[in-house]
C-alpha cells in the first residue's frame, strides 16, 4: 500500500480536466526558483505559462505513452516496449521519422498510477470516439493514449503542393473507442473547433493542429489560377471537404505584425510577395 502525500491535498496542484484513465494536473505557482530565475517565472504565470502532469489512472488496464514521458509509478504497473520485433521495430522507427513522433511507445499495464513529465505545453484530452472513424494529428501533438487505441500513417496525396504549404506529408492517425492526451500549442481557450457536414473549410496556413480522418484533406492554390493566388497574396490554402471536425489553433500564427500594415507572413506567402514584386517591377519597367 502507497500513500500519496502532499499531492491530491496540495493546494498549489490543481486538477484542471479529466477524460477516461487521464487527469490534467497544473502547478499554480512556480516555487522552485531563486534569486536568477524568480522575476522570469513570475512573468510567465501571468501569462498561464505552467508546469502541467498527466496522471494515469490504471485499472487492470494499459496506456501508451511518448516515450521518455514517464515520471513516477505507483502499485503494479508493468511496463514493455511495445515492440514485437526486428521488423515492427523498423516499422516503427519510420512511423516516428515522418510524424515527429518517437519511435516506440512503452505501453503500461496493471493497476495503480502512472505520472507523466511536467511540461509547459498545453494539454488536451480528446475523446477519440467523437472524431467519427479517426483523430489525424499534427506532427509532435502526441503525448498519450489508452492502450486499445490503434495508430496508422495517414499519407498526403498531394505532395508537391503540401511542401509549398508547409505541411507535413505524414500524419499520425489514431482510431477506436477511448481518449488521448495531446500537447497544444495554444490553450483550450483559443482553439476553435469546425464541425463540417458534408461541406468545405479552407485555411490558409498550418493552423489546424488535428481533423477527423474522414475529411479529405488537400492543399490547393487560394484561387482557380495560379496567377489571381500570386496577385493575392495568398498562395496555397489548406482545404479539408466532407464531414468532420477541424480543430484550429488561430493564435499561433498569422498575427499581425503592429509595426506593419498586414498580417506577418508565412513561408509560403513570403515567395509569392517575392513573385509579386518581380511581376509588378516589370510592369513599371
Amino acid at each position: 500500500m502507497i500513500k500519496i502525500n502532499n499531492f491530491f491535498d496540495n493546494s498549489n496542484v490543481k486538477c484542471i480536466a479529466e477524460g477516461g484513465v487521464f487527469s490534467i494536473y497544473e502547478h499554480q505557482h512556480d516555487l522552485s526558483v531563486d534569486s536568477n530565475t524568480a522575476m522570469n517565472s513570475y512573468f510567465m504565470e501571468q501569462m498561464n505559462v505552467k508546469k502541467r502532469q498527466v496522471l494515469c489512472k490504471l485499472d487492470n488496464s494499459t496506456v501508451k505513452l511518448q516515450a521518455g514521458a514517464m515520471q513516477w509509478i505507483t502499485g503494479d504497473v508493468e511496463m514493455n516496449s511495445g515492440v514485437s520485433g526486428a521488423k515492427d521495430f523498423f516499422g516503427k522507427l519510420v512511423k516516428g521519422a515522418v510524424t515527429g513522433e518517437s519511435a516506440v511507445k512503452p505501453l503500461y499495464t496493471g493497476t495503480g498510477c502512472v505520472m507523466l513529465e511536467p511540461t509547459y505545453n498545453f494539454l488536451l484530452i480528446e475523446d477519440i470516439a467523437s472524431w467519427g472513424k479517426g483523430i489525424v494529428l499534427d506532427d509532435g501533438l502526441f503525448l498519450a493514449c489508452e492502450g486499445n487505441i490503434q495508430e496508422s500513417i495517414n499519407k498526403r496525396s498531394d505532395v508537391a503542393t503540401a511542401l509549398l504549404s508547409g505541411e507535413g506529408i505524414f500524419n499520425l492517425t489514431l482510431s477506436g473507442n477511448g481518449f488521448c492526451v495531446l500537447e497544444s500549442p495554444v490553450p483550450r481557450e483559443e482553439l476553435v473547433e469546425f464541425e463540417l457536414d458534408n461541406d468545405v473549410l479552407k485555411i490558409d496556413g498550418n493552423m489546424a493542429i488535428a481533423w477527423s480522418s474522414s475529411l479529405q484533406f488537400t492543399t490547393e492554390n487560394a484561387s482557380k489560377s495560379i496567377v489571381g493566388s500570386t496577385l493575392s497574396g495568398e498562395g496555397v490554402v489548406n482545404v479539408y471537404r466532407g464531414t468532420g471536425k477541424v480543430l484550429v489553433a488561430p493564435t499561433m500564427n498569422g498575427t499581425v505584425n503592429p509595426s506593419s500594415n498586414g498580417p506577418e507572413q508565412t513561408t509560403a506567402n513570403s515567395g509569392s510577395d517575392s513573385l509579386v514584386g518581380s511581376i509588378v517591377g516589370g510592369i513599371l519597367k
